[in-house]
């Protein structure tokens, strides 16, 4: 297969080394392209921005790549409060993915009993496929349906694209796709974001997951000190199924075995992200079959207000009171630490649950950051 993007280590190792090259000058060809990718494509010359290399690396990478990147910034849509950007990433093949830089300040809340060290950094909400084949009904990313997975490469150009606008400091496979429904992918790219030249913490990188049970199964010994997220949204299998059309593959009582398992191993919260959607999971005995599902597990919950996707859903959201209500049972009866998610991008279709390939039109605006779920659970 030809190689999707520059980015794309696997198949670039293979490539050089089938043609006697050292595969350590992948980290090397990376780290030059991070610090010229500024150049115009149309100037793009491999000896003169990525020097030092084997002269057969030229011709390999010429042969293979006419522009470095195998995607392109289509447009960028920034939130009215300027805390939110959706980039608009156009493929190789036509095809569109959208990425979200969410701003936080990580000395807001206490931890520890003291306030948080650090400032000002940014999340990264990242795509792992083209649509997506879970078709959760309150998703706007469900109605484009599956159309292809992308590429390590292809995700890691989305980590390139947004490090010209902030430095990133997390990383959330909480965009279009099921991460765990492409799994090799996935793994090579967080590999590559680990080390040089992004060095990203593993800490700082969440992977959300529907429940693919399999898959999480396997995910500590490929992964390990990764953060684990579970798209739960209730507490019962017969109301996920009613939503989440895809958890009749995975039962709920073999997902709790599976987290059990994962928790056992590495030794770490998990977040839960549950939705919050009015007459459907929320009321009070909702909020108690979910106490006693995690009970003995270390999570944070959190709750997620929903965001409309327009004439596509049939769903409403639930009443901030009776979001406290229901965040007041877990903490209170179960003792089960339970946040409420901040909504950030609603204006640009950037929030949970509203990505699908569209072109917003909103201006620039100014607003303090926020602190971030993703500190909570580190």
């Amino acid at each position: 297969m030809k190689i999707r993007s520059v980015f794309d280590g696997g198949e670039l190792r293979r490539e050089l080394e089938e043609s006697g090259i050292d595969a350590k000058f992948v980290g090397i060809i990376w780290k030059h392209l991070l610090l010229n990718l500024k150049q115009k494509e149309s100037e793009w010359d491999w000896e003169k921005h990525v020097p030092s290399l084997p002269s057969s690396t030229y011709s390999l990478l010429r042969s293979n790549f006419a522009t470095p990147l195998s995607s392109s910034l289509h447009s960028v849509f920034h939130s009215s409060d300027n805390l939110t950007s959706k980039l608009l990433i156009k493929l190789h093949n036509g095809e569109f993915v959208e990425a979200v830089i969410m701003r936080y300040d990580t000395r807001l809340g206490i931890y520890g009993g003291k306030p948080r060290p650090g400032g000002p950094r940014a999340t990264l909400c990242i795509s792992s496929q083209v649509g997506c084949k879970m078709g959760c009904n309150f998703c706007a990313t469900g109605t484009m349906g599956f159309k292809y997975n992308l590429s390590s490469g292809e995700i890691l150009e989305q980590l390139v694209h947004a490090s010209s606008f902030s430095q990133i400091r997390n990383v959330v496979f909480m965009g279009m796709g099921e991460p765990l429904n492409n799994y090799s992918a996935v793994v090579e790219a967080v590999r590559a974001m680990t080390g040089l030249p992004f060095q990203l913490s593993p800490k700082r990188i969440t992977i959300s997951t529907v429940g693919i049970i399999h898959a999480i199964n396997k995910l500590y010994n490929d992964l390990p000190g990764l953060n684990l997220a579970v798209s739960l949204h209730a507490p019962a299998q017969d109301i996920r199924c009613q939503i989440m059309p895809a958890a009749r593959a995975f039962p709920l009582g073999k997902l709790m075995d599976s987290l059990q398992e994962y928790q056992r191993k590495s030794l770490q919260k998990i977040l839960i992200e549950y939705i919050m959607l009015d007459g459907v999971n929320d009321e009070e005995h909702h909020a108690h079959q979910l106490g006693k599902l995690l009970e003995t597990f270390q999570v944070v919950v959190n709750l997620i207000p929903f965001n409309s996707i327009g004439t596509l859903s049939q769903f409403k959201p639930t009443s901030e009171q009776k979001v406290a209500n229901f965040q007041k049972i877990l903490r209170g009866t179960y003792n089960i630490r339970t946040t409420v998610r901040k909504q950030m991008g609603q204006d640009i279709s950037g929030a949970c649950g509203q990505l699908v390939v569209n072109i917003p039109d909103k201006s620039l605006g100014n607003a303090d950051p926020l602190t971030d779920i993703e500190d909570l659970v580190i």
